[in-house]
């Protein structure tokens, strides 16, 4: 049993407008996900994760809570490419499509050659190269080596340990500073910030309130997996929001919030 971020649920106020975004600007492919009419999507990121797009008062609904959301929304999300040259060719296609530069591509103070940008649904994005220098030319639309989702807490190193608790492994630790997971072939790495470094990092404000619009899933080998994760977050420090339970879709599946009310959902078909 170890938890492990499968796919990243986005609300977003049109599921249509937001999935040709994200086909057209990022190169996404749609997945077999089952979809409730116009209400979801499901995108594969080249093989690094998985993105579903949900209406967003419907989200906000089966997450128990208001849709309404301000400002920051307390996570930013990575696409990691190979070169310099395709961070620079990932945000052209982007703003091509209607996303804003928050922050151009360059080179940062410590080397890293990144840029950030939102989404036309207001998704932080931050688009990184893996290497410093291109060798070569970029050979068609870009594709990333890594996805990442980074989350602003209140203390990284308290998150740890309720992740820990959860299975995952840690990979890279600095502390309170920044801290990331060990990831597995097709699923997105998950990274802890405070939310203040997260957004001086993406180069936006700090503030926000209201709904992240964002829910996190993991899937599950079997139902007793389901449990055991359920169980183990509840001991760690989370809150249980919905007892895992068989769906008409013959799924069975239940849902908790970390320490700092970032929403998870557990699920599996077996």
């Amino acid at each position: 049993m170890a938890l492990s971020l499968d796919i990243i649920t986005l609300g977003v106020p049109q599921v249509e407008a937001a999935r040709a975004f994200y086909t057209s600007a990022f190169s996404s492919t749609a997945t077999p996900t089952a979809t409730a009419g116009d209400r979801t999507a499901g995108l594969d990121l080249h093989g690094t994760g998985q993105l579903a797009l949900h209406q967003i008062d419907a989200l906000a609904t089966d997450s128990g809570t208001d849709p309404a959301t301000s400002g920051f929304r307390g996570h930013v999300l990575s696409s990691i490419v190979s070169r310099p040259a395709e961070v620079k060719a990932l945000l052209d296609a982007a703003t091509a499509h209607g996303a804003t530069v928050v922050k151009p591509a360059k080179k940062e103070f410590f080397g890293e050659f990144s840029a950030v940008c939102r989404t036309p649904d207001g998704v932080v994005w931050k688009l990184a190269a893996a290497a410093k220098k291109d060798t070569g030319l970029v050979p068609g639309p870009p594709k990333p080596t890594e996805t990442a989702l980074y989350l602003g807490v209140a203390s990284p190193n308290v998150s740890k340990e309720f992740y820990e608790a959860l299975g995952m492994s840690v990979d890279r630790d600095y502390g309170d500073k920044f801290i990331d997971f060990t990831i597995a072939e097709g699923v997105c790495r998950l990274g802890l910030l405070t939310r203040k470094a997260l957004a001086k990092d993406a180069g936006v404000d700090e503030r926000g309130d209201g709904f992240s619009a964002l829910v996190l899933t993991h899937t599950a080998a079997s139902r007793d997996d389901v449990d055991a994760l359920l169980a183990a977050a509840g001991s760690a420090g989370g809150r249980i929001t919905g007892a895992a339970a068989r769906s008409e879709q013959g799924e069975y599946a239940g849902q908790f919030t970390d320490p700092d009310g970032n929403r998870w959902r557990i699920t599996t078909h077996a």
